[in-house]
């Protein structure tokens, strides 16, 4: 038996790039898929059913079960809709990929309050509201699931020109930790995916410079998210996964060991600091 059989797997931002390999992967381990994609570029600008529809066609062609849904998950009731094409189609849902997002890269001091806006509502609010609106679902059924998020390493350890982008995927490494926490009693298991890919959104990066699809495809990624999808993970929650192609590594939130001898008033001044600042900092 294939790991996904019988489940129902809801991927968002599925119609290209990482959340496409995620859709077809998924499908080929047994899963029935609703793909959501909003169809515009990845700036945001425009919609379209073709993309989604394409990747439905995909699978269909390949032997496996498939819808498209063309709702913005930026919106309560964009990801409400997401919900209901599940339900109407599959009857359940079982898995949730939040993996839709946009891009508009600028310095910090050129950003504007639309490009803030709109990569915060697409990342981090779309994350929020699909994982609420699915956790509220998986918690009626009463048997468990997975919800997957994608985090970044702009957002877990910075990038210049990202700090729009940087700061919704931070948002998501915090929100994956708590709702991990919080679903834990329902049986569902929160993680994240930290990956590094060459797609449309990344093709024009510094970083992908001279780099090929066969070293940082999507093709890297979607088996680790079958693997957090499946029964192979029940145990594991809570987890931000980073790929980069083949090397596969976690991300850790640690705390230096720090000094406790606190000096002789009880309060450090800023010029004890100063001097205890190798032990506070581990260097």
């Amino acid at each position: 038996m294939s790991l996904l059989t019988g489940k129902v797997a809801v991927i968002t931002g599925a119609g290209a790039g990482i959340g496409r390999a995620h859709a077809l992967a998924f499908s080929q381990e047994g899963a029935q898929v609703v793909v959501n994609d909003l169809g515009g570029d990845r700036a945001g600008g425009g919609k379209g059913s073709e993309a989604a529809d394409k990747v439905v066609a995909e699978i269909k062609a390949a032997g496996g079960d498939a819808v498209a849904n063309y709702d913005s998950v930026a919106t309560r009731e964009g990801a409400d809709a997401l919900l209901w094409t599940a339900l109407s189609k599959f009857g359940k849902v079982d898995v949730l990929v939040n993996n839709a997002g946009v891009l508009r890269d600028r310095s910090l001091l050129n950003l504007t309050d639309a490009d803030w806006d709109l990569v915060h509502a697409v990342h981090l609010k779309g994350t929020f509201y699909c994982s609420q609106v699915f956790g509220r679902q998986l918690k009626v059924q009463g048997k468990g699931g997975r919800i997957i998020n994608t985090t970044s390493v702009s957002g877990l350890l910075g990038n210049f020109g990202q700090g729009n982008y940087a700061a919704a995927k931070a948002g998501i490494y915090g929100l994956t930790r708590t709702s991990a926490i919080e679903f834990a009693k329902m049986g569902v298991t929160v993680n994240a995916l930290a990956p590094v890919a060459l797609t449309r959104m990344t093709e024009d990066l510094k970083m992908m410079k001279g780099v090929s699809a066969d070293q940082l495809g999507p093709q890297h990624i979607s088996p680790v998210a079958v693997f957090l999808a499946s029964d192979l993970a029940a145990d594991i929650t809570g987890q931000i996964v980073g790929v980069e192609g083949a090397h596969l590594f976690l991300y850790k939130m640690e705390k230096t060991a720090g000094t406790d001898k606190a000096p002789a008033a009880g309060i450090w001044s800023p010029r004890e600091i100063r001097e205890a600042w190798g032990k506070i900092s581990g260097s």
